[in-house]
């Protein structure tokens, strides 16, 4: 009884993965090769927005000094170090402004990636993560995700 929701479970995480990598490697197979080949590699083509609020480019700048490390130029992601924040698992439906908050505080342990837990991050304040969160809802916005 409990084999066919086993099967169930595995064929949709395979088909996931599958489209996760599909979906965020472009358009042409040499993409989608270099981002499976290459350490840190971006995960996503990220369109930017035409014009960021001042709370987002205030956002970027904290992005870009703490979190870019793993998560990329503009939240594209980076191969085998952080996943990409301009994907739909991150659209405000299903992680929340807060749950940025939450991540920063206390890490994340790893649940929708393969990259390992991100641990909590040190020496930004709350408003830091409200720019940031700001800045990554941007992104997502000009990229069709809402």
């Amino acid at each position: 009884m409990r084999k066919p929701l086993v099967i169930t479970a595995a064929a949709a995480v395979a088909a996931a993965a599958a489209y996760f990598v599909y979906s965020s490697a472009g358009r042409d197979g040499a993409t989608a090769q270099r981002a499976v080949l290459e350490p840190g590699a971006p995960l996503t083509a990220v369109q930017l927005p035409p014009d960021l609020s001042d709370t987002a480019k205030i956002g970027k700048r904290a992005f870009d000094a703490v979190c870019a490390e793993c998560h990329g130029d503009n939240a594209a992601g980076r191969n085998g170090m952080g996943p990409p924040l301009v994907h739909k698992i991150y659209e405000p439906s299903h992680h929340g402004d807060a749950a940025f908050l939450l991540a920063v505080r206390n890490g994340v342990r790893a649940h929708h990636w393969k990259f390992g837990n991100m641990p909590a991050q040190q020496g930004l304040t709350d408003a830091d993560v409200k720019g940031i969160t700001r800045y990554v809802r941007e992104l997502q916005q000009a990229n069709g995700i809402k």
